[in-house]
């Protein structure tokens, strides 16, 4: 499976989990979408997406 494919995958995997409640397994999917997207040198639009969810989920935990 072609790196992409892979990290586009983990962030969906990422949003359910975020939807479902599950935040911590959510960020374990992002994090490893982000260092997939790293290691493979395609980190520019895909890494400033993954940043922002991870963001997004930062704000959750210091709201709630």
């Amino acid at each position: 499976m072609p790196a992409e494919e892979r990290i586009r995958k983990l962030i969906l995997l990422g949003d359910n989990r975020v939807r479902q409640g599950l935040p911590a397994k959510a960020r374990e999917s992002y994090q490893e979408a982000l260092e997939l997207a790293r290691e493979a040198g395609v980190d520019g639009s895909l890494g400033s997406l993954i940043e922002l969810r991870l963001a997004d989920l930062d704000a959750q935990d210091s709201a709630g």
